[in-house]
């Protein structure tokens, strides 16, 4: 079979020098190799259903004589909007068999969502003055009552069309392809009557999709179904679980519905146990910070102190701390909220504050269960913290995190809570800040092209001795099919890292402890979050950029 760049050449005499050019341009920046062809003037838009025929070796349709054709009613199965807008129309169904028009026949969101439907089907290509011509009769036929009725529509109503056909394929669609691009978090938000949906890829936000109008409410009004909210109630902002399995995985879907001025915002994170590995190696922690650590969690007692922002990445590094002491003869018991990961051999306890369960009466309940280790999700008030502190001076390891900006941080946080300094001074181990940055694809990523400049702007030569390297590798992003085109694939730890020892202790926790305790910090040789992002920058494994932008 002949490779499109040889066909290119071969049948439609685009010059080799040409296509290289296409090709250096889509190894940068993505996209398709004859529409970058197109965009330089190489190659002619006309061209194109011809070239797909030969190269798929699949029939060109060239009838005129379709006036009477109308959309098949099987088609109402189908998140017909979207298809259209990625350049596939479903002509026809026969025999248990559809048959697809397209223009586009190597777009990967319509060749996904038709795979998320599991049908028998065929395709032929088919011009864009003919594509046009029935794109515009399928959208007159398609459910033209429904867009100004649903915001009236009954409860009964909602739950009719929420279980209808085209919702269900649809967020199947949505949520199988969220999987596949490894996405954290499906956010769907109205915008200007329809829905915006995005994907949280490596903690960052991309636009995948919208929703058409007419299916937005049902979208909705299902979500909130399939996690156990109330469909009727759009003033109060709910929460809910989805299980489920899809491709031989079990999900755990933690939904959201956040009530906004045009419509309701609802988010869902993914928890995959398939995804999460508790291991140091995987988290990108530095050796030396690894060594500390490791030596800090093997103590009998004491305080270990997480912080970071939500989304760092914190509870992840509980777990694998919590994973490597998790032997029989050790008895753990977390307290979360919620418990997102189940691990095995480990006591995972929910905090209900509904009821009266928060951190402190959770706390309190566990000391009497005899644990050797303390797991609380995080210390947000003076008696929890107390009772933390305290458990930690009668024999207990209590892993905790707080919200805070850098390591020293910590120490004024629970401070400000109310927490006396001698007992902060006795009680705590360490303190771990972290970030995320995203992880260079092993696939793509490229020497830095201006490796230079960077080098010069941000004095690297002095750092090699500081960051104990012997040489510079800056890479860039560049993009490929394993990771979306991003240039990414995959995060690591950034970790600023602050033993609690005497010569902590001894600093006065003023308005000037947090400087002191920087000085104090490097002149240890530990490193602050740049710096050790700086470090992964420096071995190539991520870029400055995402230095920067996590924590510059």
């Amino acid at each position: 079979m002949m490779s499109l760049s040889q066909l290119l050449n071969s049948e439609f005499q685009v010059p080799d020098s040409e296509i290289e050019k296409a090709k250096s341009y889509q190894s940068k920046y993505g996209g398709q190799l004859e529409h970058i062809l197109i965009s330089m003037g190489s190659l002619s838009s006309e061209i194109l259903p011809e070239l797909y025929a030969k190269l798929l070796n699949l029939p060109l349709r060239q009838d005129d004589d379709l006036q009477d054709w109308d959309l098949p009613e099987q088609a109402a199965a189908f998140p017909l909007h979207v298809l259209l807008e990625k350049g596939w129309l479903p002509f026809s169904f026969s025999e248990q068999r559809w048959t697809f028009f397209t223009t586009s026949p190597l777009n990967k969101d319509a060749q996904e969502i038709v795979a998320a439907l599991a049908i028998d089907f065929r395709i032929e290509i088919v011009n864009s003055e003919l594509f046009n011509v029935l794109r515009s009769k399928a959208e007159q036929s398609e459910l033209p009552a429904e867009t100004g009725l649903l915001s009236s529509l009954e409860e009964a109503k909602l739950r009719e069309l929420a279980s209808e056909a085209p919702t269900v394929n649809l967020l199947n669609a949505l949520i199988t392809r969220a999987l596949r691009q490894r996405a954290s978090d499906m956010h769907v938000e109205p915008f200007q009557g329809r829905a915006k949906v995005r994907f949280r890829i490596d903690g960052v936000l991309q636009n995948v999709e919208t929703i058409p109008t007419h299916l937005v409410l049902p979208v909705v009004t299902r979500l909130k179904i399939l996690s156990s909210m109330d469909i009727a109630e759009k003033r109060r902002p709910q929460d809910g679980k989805i299980e489920m399995r899809i491709g031989g995985i079990d999900l755990d879907i933690r939904v959201s519905a956040l009530p906004l001025n045009e419509g309701e915002s609802v988010v869902m994170r993914f928890l995959r146990k398939d995804a999460i590995t508790y291991d140091m190696a995987v988290l990108g922690i530095a050796a030396d910070i690894e060594a500390k650590i490791n030596e800090d969690i093997k103590t009998t007692a004491g305080v270990v102190l997480l912080t970071g922002p939500t989304g760092s990445g914190k509870t992840t590094s509980l777990y694998t701390f919590l994973n490597q002491l998790n032997t029989p003869g050790v008895k753990i018991i977390t307290l979360e909220d919620p418990v997102e990961y189940q691990l095995n051999g480990i006591n995972q306890v929910q905090v209900q504050p509904d009821i009266g369960f928060d951190f402190a009466a959770g706390l309190r309940s566990i000391v009497r269960q005899d644990p050797d280790i303390i797991m609380l999700g995080e210390i947000r008030d003076k008696e929890t913290a107390g009772i933390a502190m305290q458990s930690a001076l009668t024999g207990h390891l209590v892993f905790s995190t707080v919200h805070t900006n850098d390591a020293p941080s910590a120490y004024t946080r629970l401070l400000d809570l109310g927490v006396e300094e001698f007992l902060l001074n006795a009680a705590l181990v360490s303190i771990v800040a972290q970030r995320l940055v995203r992880r260079l694809c092993p696939h793509c990523s490229a020497p830095a092209e201006n490796a230079e400049q960077l080098t010069e702007k941000y004095q690297l030569t002095k750092m090699l001795s500081v960051l104990k390297l012997d040489s510079i590798n800056l890479r860039q992003a560049v993009g490929c099919e394993h990771c979306n085109q991003t240039g990414y694939r995959g995060r690591l730890a950034v970790i600023e890292y602050l033993r609690c020892d005497e010569d902590i202790k001894n600093i006065p926790k003023d308005q000037n402890f947090i400087l002191k305790a920087r000085q104090v910090n490097k002149a240890k040789g530990n490193r602050n979050l740049f710096e050790d992002g700086l470090l992964k920058a420096l071995q190539g494994t991520t870029t400055i950029e995402e230095v920067l932008r996590v924590a510059g």
